[in-house]
């Protein structure tokens, strides 16, 4: 076989592990049985694991940014004409590569960091090309608003990598495409920041911990946390963390369970409040918003790191999970006609749109992101 393609063949079985199992859970002989060559054979194309995910991640973004030429091209001269084939062309390709949007999203911080850096200049350039347009299409858009509809719209593609809804591929194109479409078309919201209060009493040492070590699970991942680094950064020995938890998945398990519940809360409180199945999404997307900005380490854990927990808890939460998006789509379904396929696609969207932006630098300190952050999902419900 030509030494390009097992090379592909080699990235190609190493995304789907990684898709499936998480980074680490992989190793190097893993990727090597999934194609079929020996552990050693691997070693002449990649010197190690974080190699192969650099190729993978490189690969799939050249290969977006050579589909997108031709009709980023057309934008620069037709914005309105072109918006539709753009975006039609990007979902098209995020469904294609729907492990590697996944890998994305979640695995890139374990790259190396020259990958890291060509990866963010690669995604940069094409940022910019996104925003030229998005501001020719609406020039009454300053620079901020135009990167907080951009991120969003690519949020709309990156949900894809959040679930496994199936729908015919152009059925499932279209509906990204308009999904996307509406997030750039949509007023942006006016708001003001919330102010934020800082009283109540002060943390306990098992807060402090919580708070510390879902950080840190957040930042490099679960495996690489170890009980000495939650201790330190709370600053204890390490040893004097199993008088508060047992173990680390303890501290995983909790810190999931507590943005379980918080979610459950601000669903409950939706549902007996509204007057409307309209007006309790309304509400539950607005509690959303405001549980993710209050909760943004965990909201990232609870939806990234629940493979590191038992097979009992894991599947404990993630039943907890489905059932909450469950919920949003009902309700979406009760306002709007749509199949439950879609609906769910749809609610995806909006939420990924949430969790992702304010984790995003140059968004997170907008003062009024939370107001355009529920302009948002309402632009997705609504598409």
């Amino acid at each position: 076989m030509p030494r390009r393609s097992r090379k592909a063949e080699l990235a190609s079985a190493a995304a789907e592990l990684f898709g499936k199992r998480g980074y680490h859970a992989v190793g190097v002989n893993d990727i090597a049985a999934a194609a079929g060559v020996t552990g050693p054979a691997l070693y002449r194309h990649f010197q190690n694991k974080q190699d192969v995910l650099g190729f993978v991640l490189l690969t799939g973004i050249d290969r977006l940014a050579e589909r997108l030429a031709e009709p980023v091209e057309l934008a620069e001269a037709d914005p309105e004409r072109a918006l539709r084939p753009l975006l039609l062309t990007a979902a098209e390709v995020s469904i294609e590569q729907r492990a590697l949007t996944a890998l994305w999203r979640w695995q890139g911080r374990h790259l190396h960091q020259g990958d890291q850096k060509e990866i963010r200049r690669r995604v940069g350039a094409l940022l910019g090309q996104w925003m030229t347009g998005l501001r020719r299409l609406r020039p009454s858009l300053d620079a901020g608003e135009a990167d907080l509809l951009c991120f969003a719209a690519l949020s709309v593609y990156g949900s894809v990598g959040d679930h496994r809804v199936d729908l015919p591929t152009e059925e499932f194109a279209e509906l990204l495409a308009s999904l996307a479409e509406a997030v750039i078309r949509a007023p942006i919201a006016v708001g003001v920041a919330a102010p934020v209060w800082r009283g109540g009493p002060a943390p306990t040492r098992r807060e402090e911990l919580l708070t510390s070590a879902t950080r840190l699970f957040r930042e490099r991942g679960f495996p690489s946390v170890s009980m000495e680094d939650i201790g330190a950064a709370t600053g204890i020995a390490g040893p004097s963390v199993y008088r508060h938890f047992a173990s680390k998945s303890d501290i995983l398990l909790a810190a999931s369970r507590r943005m379980a519940d918080r979610l459950r809360w601000g669903l409950e409180d939706s549902l007996s409040t509204a007057s409307t199945p309209a007006d309790a999404l309304r509400r539950l997307a607005r509690s959303y918003v405001d549980t993710v900005m209050r909760s943004d380490d965990l909201i990232a854990v609870y939806t990234t790191q629940l493979m590191n927990l038992s097979e009992r808890d894991a599947k404990e939460l993630r039943a907890l999970q489905r059932g909450y998006v469950a919920e949003w789509v009902r309700l979406l379904r009760e306002t709007r006609p749509m199949s439950e396929a879609a609906a769910r696609v749809t609610v995806h969207a909006a939420l990924t749109i949430v969790n992702d932006l304010p984790r995003t630098g140059r968004l997170a300190t907008r003062p009024g992101l939370a107001a355009e952050l529920a302009g948002l999902v309402a632009a997705v419900l609504q598409a």
